[in-house]
This record gives structure tokens, sequence and C-alpha cells, in this order.
């Protein structure tokens, strides 16, 4: 019966049969490619391993934490996508004059909800009280830092200012309240209405003289929530010497920052340093950059693509300006060009992503307001401001081109330990795909292979294609071959049919067709 079957079928049938399946095969295999370009994974696997996997009593591991080993051979725990801390950028751009300026030109929202959420806690965090209640002029302030439209955020400040404004002409004596929460909104304002620098400047230098008033009466009260309050103030200095850095008042802005660290050398976290270093380089004074990197490029203080990257280029600046691949290939480096290269190595192993930004490989965004260190999204903020220090030394992008690749052959592979740090985090992916905007193509390193998915449904399509093809050129010829195969698949089936037959009664099969 089954030959009779298969000698009915027409070379039509064929060509219809293999051009659906090719139709098919192509649309999954678009799919998958798209997913695995959106999320980094297969959409095919991941619903396997998450939902078909637990049917068919596959055990996942209880832990996402497996074992590496560090430097010295000693096994340590690798990070998870919950360990990959989010750091603050310490160059973030003004919302109201830059990113807005950005969104009305181009259409494109350059921040993300979830970068734009984690401001708004970062602000609630450092700028409201630490007592256990909360304080009445703080609910404003959070209630506007947590709204999640810009108008309404602009009109809780505005609310916020005119209700205190009020209340210091009626009753002076709870003018602490008042103003805490009047230089919160001018904070506010500044970063978000503000539309261009000079505005932001004044609003912050407001928000200063009230921030003073703030730190002279809770030293003279006593009060136990100052620590917030030098918080804020902390944040507005440092924004105001970012505005002279802006302005062009570079040694103004030097200046203010040096002061600041000095103030307050236990807010190390804020990275204030990475201000500095990038604002003496913009005045080309070296020496002052060796000096801070000889302080904070230290094995015991975290590092940085800002503290790797500006020790890459005050090394690579002795020698670039006449150093050449040819003359190095035939005499070998000199001992300060092997610094140079060691030094570049060292940076590109810390962040991988950051030398084709430089070489203008990949084009640039607007840096997001949080990084994830040796991510992409560090990658885009260091790039952005400090480009233009790397191209005003002569010949130090040449050199980055020529050596920055060598680094890939010493990280041993598939990365079981780093060189010169911990290995390379797998979770800055999925945390970068947060904080950048969906129209940047995320680096990743390292390179993930192409899921099995995907090489199996192009294979699948291709090869239906191919027949598709040839049994439209060749119908009788594809013909006899189908019907060859579809025998040979079938004749182990037959065989057994007919032995069945032979080894069960006939009036068991009768019965059995009745049924």
């Amino acid at each position: 019966s089954s030959s009779v079957f298969l000698n009915t079928l027409t070379p039509k049938f064929y060509v219809a049969l293999t051009g659906t399946s090719s139709l098919i095969s192509g649309l999954i295999l678009i799919f998958e490619w798209w997913y695995f370009r959106k999320y980094g994974t297969s959409f095919i696997e991941q619903v396997s391993v998450s939902h078909l996997r637990p049917l068919l009593g596959g055990v996942e591991s209880s832990s996402t934490t497996g074992l590496f080993t560090s430097v010295n051979g000693e096994a340590e725990p690798r990070p998870s996508v919950s360990e990959c801390k989010v750091w603050r950028n310490p160059l973030n751009l003004f919302r109201g004059a830059e990113y807005n300026r950005y969104t009305w030109v181009t259409g494109k929202e350059p921040l993300t909800y979830y970068d734009m959420n984690l401001s708004a806690q970062d602000h609630q965090t450092f700028f409201t009280g630490d007592t256990p209640q909360l304080r009445p002029e703080d609910a404003v302030m959070q209630k506007a830092w947590r709204e999640r439209n810009p108008q309404a955020r602009i009109r809780a400040a505005y609310q916020g200012k005119y209700n205190e404004d009020r209340l210091v002409k009626i009753c002076p004596s709870v003018s602490y309240i008042c103003v805490c929460r009047c230089a919160a909104a001018y904070v506010l304002l500044a970063e978000e209405e503000a539309t261009t620098i000079t505005e932001a400047e004044r609003l912050f230098k407001k928000a200063l003289s009230i921030g003073k008033n703030i730190l002279e009466y809770t030293v003279h009260e006593l009060l136990l929530h100052s620590g917030k309050d030098i918080n804020l103030l902390v944040y507005i200095k440092r924004r105001l010497a970012m505005c002279a850095r802006k302005l062009g008042r570079i040694k103004e802005a030097v200046k203010m920052m040096r002061d600041l660290m000095k103030e307050f050398p236990l807010l190390g976290m804020l990275n204030i340093h990475e201000n500095l270093l990038e604002a003496l380089l913009e005045l080309q004074a070296y020496a002052d950059v060796q000096a801070v990197l000889a302080k904070y490029d230290d094995i015991s203080l975290p590092k940085s693509a800002t503290i790797c990257y500006t020790s890459a280029l005050l090394k690579a600046r002795a020698v670039s300006d006449k150093f050449s691949p040819e003359a190095a290939s035939r005499r070998g480096l000199s001992t300060a060009e092997m610094n140079a290269v060691e030094a570049i190595h060292r940076a590109v192993e810390f962040n991988p992503h950051v030398p084709k930004y430089l070489l203008e490989m990949k084009s640039l965004i607007l840096p997001p307001e949080h990084i994830l260190k040796r991510g992409d999204s560090e990658a885009v903020a260091y790039a952005f401001f400090h480009l233009q220090h790397w191209k005003r030394a002569e010949g130090a992008l040449n050199l980055l081109h020529c050596t920055w690749e060598g680094t890939f052959r010493i990280i041993p592979y598939p990365l079981e330990k780093g060189h010169l740090f911990y290995p390379y985090p797998g979770c800055t992916e999925t945390a970068d795909r947060e904080l950048l905007p969906s129209f940047h193509e995320v680096s990743v390193y390292p390179k993930k292979e192409l899921p099995f998915f995907i090489l199996f449904t192009a294979g699948l399509c291709s090869f239906t294609a191919m027949l598709a093809m040839l049994t439209h050129q060749f119908p009788e010829l594809m013909g006899v071959f189908a019907k060859a195969f579809f025998s040979t698949l079938f004749a182990p089936l037959g065989f057994f049919a007919d032995k069945m037959e032979s080894f069960m009664p006939s009036s068991f099969w009768h019965q059995l067709t009745r049924i």
C-alpha cells in the first residue's frame, strides 16, 4: 500500500513539500537569529532548558556560582549576575542640558528606564534623611525622584520649592526643614529643567548657598541626620566643578575637585579622582595626572577603565611619536616601548571593549548614568570623554591599533583564569543590555558561539531550499530519487508488518480492524 501511495505522488507535491519546509525553517532561523542578537541566547534552547528539562526529570543546579581559578591558582567563586555591581558614572551628563537635547534632535531616548530608576534610587538614598522615620520635607522630594515622567518630576520640585518659600515667610523657626527641601529641589531643577550648562550652574550655585546654610544649622543644632546633608553638599560642589569644566574654566574646575577631595577624603566611592584625571588631561598637565595615578592606581584599590587606560596613555605618549611597527619588528621593542605595550595589554584585559571605540571601529553614543566595570557601558563612558585625549597624543592611537589585539593571545582560553585580573565576569552582557539603549549594539566579550539550533535551522533551511530548487528544475529525476528514498525508508516497516502478519493469525487482524 505504501508503494501505491508513493506512485500516486506527483513532482508538484515534492516541490510544495520541500518549498514549505524551506519556508518554515527559514522563518524559524530568522526568529532565532533575532532573538540571539537581542537577548544573547537561543529561544529554543531557553524553552528546552526552562520548561522541557524539568518535565523530563532534568535537575538544574541550585547555585548560580561555579568555581574559577584565580591568578594564584586557588579556586574562587565565579560572580553571578546579581554580583555584577553597577556604579554611578562619575562623568554622567546633565539630563536637561545634554540628554534631552539629544532626544529633541534625534527622537531617540539615550537613557533606559532601568538606568533612570537607579538614579532615582541614588538620589533618594543620598539626599533624604538617615532617621528611621521619614522627615516631612523628604517626602516631597522622594515623590519627585520617583516620578517617571520628567515634567512630573519638575512640577513636584516646583511645588516643594513654592511650599517651603511660603513656609519660611510664615514661620522662620522651621527654616531648616524648608531650606533642606529647597536645596534638593534646586538640584532636581538644575539636572532636568535647565536646558543649558550656564543655567544649570546658576541653579547649582543657588543650591550650594542653601546647602551651606543647612550644614551650619546641622552643626550648631547637633542634628543627627547631617550625613545626608553632607552628601547633598558634595554632590552640588561636584556638579559645579563639572559645569566649570564644560564651560571651559578648566583650572577652576581642577581647583574645585582638589578642594573637594581634600575636604571629604572618605568619599572615595564617588570616584571624584576620575573627574580630576579628565580635567588634568584636558590641561595636558601630564605630571599631575601621573601624581594622581600614583595614588589611585594601587593594587589594593578597585580599578576602572579610566585608571588603566590613562596609565596606558601616559606610557604610550612617551614613545608613540617615534613608534614604527616595521622598525620594532626589525630591532625589537625598547624598554619604554615594552612598558607601553604591557600597559595597553593590561588596560585591554581589564576592559576589552574600549579599543574599538577609541579606534572608531564602532560608533559612540551618549554614556549612561550608570556603568558596569569591565562592561560595554564603561567603555562607552570612557571613550566618550577620553577619545580626544588619545587623539591629542601623537601616535598613541597607532600604537594602540598595532598592539591591543595581542592581549587576547595572553589571556588563557576558555578564560579559566585571568592574566593580570580575575576572570572576566559572565554577567556583563545582561547588565549592559539593561543600561544601554536598544538602538546601540552591545559589545560582548568573550564572543559567544552560535547556538546549535541556529546552525541546525540554517542547515535545514539551506538543504530543503536546495531540494525545492532541484525538484522544480528536474521533476522527473527528483521524483525517482524521492520514491527510492521513501521506499528504502519504509522498507523496514513493511518487513516488520509482513512478519507480524505471518506470526499473528488472520482472525486476530480481522477482530482488530473491527475494534
